[in-house]
């Protein structure tokens, strides 16, 4: 079965026959999985397998796993602390928090990977300007070179455990006070103070080997009429041409209050892959998949295909498992432990 251009999520531990038809659909390209479908190690397994069983292994199985307060999986997975931990580090010994973003990346990578999942929606690139009510500690630093340098470290890590990260909220969502999911957000901000500093860092990862990224839903009135995930001015014109950007585009979630000014929502979905975006996620709305199914015609294009397959786990879960095992790993989670 082709790749489709939706990730959705589903219900609860186990596939319902709802789910089951919504991932069969062909539409469908990727699933990302929350907390409400965690159990325990056992029921995660036998859950990717059953998704596995349907779309065989060009299907694409994420989930939100940053750490601190974003980290879906808990019991029997390493507690990863917020990215603002590494960022205090950092101030007394950046050569320690260096060390620790490359670990964080290694381990988040191998746990995941042993479950099938082919990636994290993770490193956080925003500036922390101590505004956001959504951002906050989930930024790695106020400090541009330090968000540079531990997020590059957090990537080695992930590419170490065998995937990629997603950078986000591209072209930074640190500066509003407004969050997103609850509301219309507006940066008013120049365009020339944006790329100097959010954007630089989206830039700098870029050309450190950054595999994909995630527009934020924010509206830079400034610079163009339509939030950036919708936008064919940040997605084609800032960071296709003017960051050279390769890699994968998916878009935030169409369910999320600030993607109203999208529209409807498969009006909502066509604006955003037309604007640039190779993925598009609806989630936490399964009425409104249901109604996208119906109404959606969209044929993907082989250069958006090309990129989104490029996101697939790269160190197959036995060999991820079997590294997990090794005296290193746990090596690795003591010091974590310990930040």
């Amino acid at each position: 079965m082709k790749m489709g251009p939706l990730m959705i999520d589903v219900e609860g531990l186990v596939l319902t026959g709802a789910d089951i038809k919504r991932i069969s659909h062909p539409l469908i390209g990727g699933l990302i999985l929350f907390s409400r479908n965690y159990q325990d190690t056992a029921q995660l397994k036998t859950l990717t397998d059953s998704i596995r069983k349907i779309r065989g292994h060009d299907f694409l199985i994420a989930v939100d796993h940053e750490g601190g307060r974003v980290q879906r999986f808990r019991e029997g997975f390493t507690a990863i602390p917020a990215m603002r931990k590494l960022g205090e580090i950092w101030d007394n010994d950046p050569k320690k928090a260096n060390h620790l973003a490359f670990l964080i990346g290694q381990i988040i990578a191998i746990e995941l990977r042993i479950f099938d999942i082919d990636f994290s929606f993770t490193p956080v690139l925003d500036i922390d300007y101590s505004e956001s009510t959504v951002i906050r500690d989930r930024a790695f630093h106020g400090d541009i070179e330090a968000i540079k340098a531990l997020a590059s470290q957090l990537l080695e890590g992930l590419n170490e455990g065998g995937m990629h990260g997603v950078g986000k909220h591209f072209p930074g969502h640190g500066y509003i006070m407004a969050d997103s999911h609850l509301s219309i957000s507006e940066d008013t901000r120049t365009l020339d103070e944006i790329e100097s500093k959010d954007m630089s860092i989206f830039i700098s990862l870029i050309k450190h080997g950054l595999n994909a990224v995630m527009p934020s839903h924010v509206l830079y009135s400034a610079a163009d009429k339509n939030p950036a995930g919708f936008s064919q001015f940040w997605l084609k014109n800032q960071l296709r041409e003017k960051a050279h950007f390769k890699g994968a585009i998916f878009s935030d979630d169409m369910s999320m209050k600030g993607a109203v000014l999208g529209g409807e929502i498969k009006d909502r979905i066509v604006k955003a892959l037309e604007a640039g975006c190779d993925m598009v996620l609806l989630c936490n709305s399964p009425q409104l998949v249901d109604e996208v199914l119906l109404q959606l015609d969209w044929k993907m294009s082989s250069e958006s295909i090309e990129r989104l397959l490029t996101m697939k786990g790269f160190k197959e879960p036995h060999i991820a498992l079997k590294t997990s095992q090794e005296k290193g790993f746990k090596d690795m989670t003591a010091q974590i432990m310990t930040m």
